[in-house]
């Protein structure tokens, strides 16, 4: 295994497309940078809403709300301050339709970050506002930065070359577990999208697997 690597990240931006991606790609990574005093912002794209579409204890106001609140405690607790948690609250599952607002979005949280590593969704994950928000980046100029993609979303095997990073197991799977609206904590949408356990034990897999981007 090629180790992700950290040794010169001074400052990491990780890209989020839904409130809970960060913790999915990359908590091992954040929690690894955080522990050796480096800098990470997070930003997260979409305001999540369209997960519980037909909730009525659930309203979209309440459940963007939640989603803030989750995403927030999580990196907390991986040393993640709240001023660093950026959310840009472009419709969630329109992404690819706003194509032109979500790029001038991303490329300015990118260039905001003066980032030295950036983390991205991959462009061929299975969820469109993921490829979305990796083509809307694609656009950004990242002088000087290396720039790596995670899978989320996929049915399909990974292509070499990829970086490895130890993610911990257990913890990531307790980290996962804060996002309470993404786990079943939502129960009058019946259509409404919850992580299924076999989800999970993928989500929370020892290894968090990255693909490097050209620059």
């Amino acid at each position: 295994m090629r180790r992700l690597p950290l040794g010169r990240v001074r400052r990491a931006l990780v890209v989020a497309p839904h409130p809970d991606d960060e913790a999915i790609g990359a908590w091992g990574v954040i929690r690894a940078l955080r522990r050796r005093g480096r800098h990470v912002r997070v930003v997260v794209v979409a305001d999540g809403a369209a997960s519980h579409p037909n909730s009525v204890a659930w309203p979209r106001h309440r459940l963007v709300a939640a989603r803030r609140r989750e995403t927030r405690a999580a990196m907390r607790a991986i040393g993640v301050s709240a001023r660093d948690v950026v959310f840009l609250g472009l419709p969630d599952g329109k992404l690819a339709a706003l194509a032109r607002h979500a790029a001038q979005a991303v490329t300015r949280a990118i260039a905001a970050a003066r980032a030295d590593l950036i983390v991205l969704p991959c462009a061929t994950d299975d969820h469109p506002d993921h490829r979305a928000v990796a083509a809307a980046a694609a656009r950004a100029r990242m002088p000087g930065a290396r720039r790596f993609a995670y899978l989320v979303w996929t049915r399909g095997a990974r292509s070499a070359p990829m970086y490895g990073f130890p993610a911990g197991g257990l913890p990531k799977r307790a980290a996962i577990g804060r996002y309470r609206t993404q786990t079943g904590a939502i129960r009058d949408d019946p259509g409404g999208f919850a992580i299924a356990p076999h989800e999970l034990r993928a989500f929370s897999r020892p290894i968090e697997w990255f693909r490097e981007l050209s620059r």
